[in-house]
């Protein structure tokens, strides 16, 4: 509990709740269940997209302006899944 704990304790604690309510911890833990999923979410996009793109250019299709534009789609598009996490009512 960080409003009544020792400095040392907040130092070395994973997670710190400041107002001294333990039911916040239910809702830590889902907050980093859903964070958990959506970076999942992010990784098996962007190494499907890669992936795509590879074999693609390894058959002459895609050139590298291609795979450039690929790369930064899946860097725009992982973002914009990320920010879904600010809109959930955790």
């Amino acid at each position: 509990m960080g409003g009544l704990g020792s400095d040392a304790t907040i130092e070395t604690a994973d997670i710190v709740i400041q107002n001294d309510q333990p039911s916040k911890i239910v809702s830590a833990i889902r907050a980093g269940k859903i964070t958990r999923t959506i970076v999942w979410q992010n990784i098996l996009m962007a190494m499907t997209v890669k992936l795509v793109v590879l074999g693609l250019g390894a058959g002459g299709i895609a050139n590298l302006w291609e795979a450039v534009i690929a790369d930064v789609g899946v860097a725009l598009l992982a973002i914009l899944n990320a920010v879904r996490i600010q809109r959930m009512k955790i």
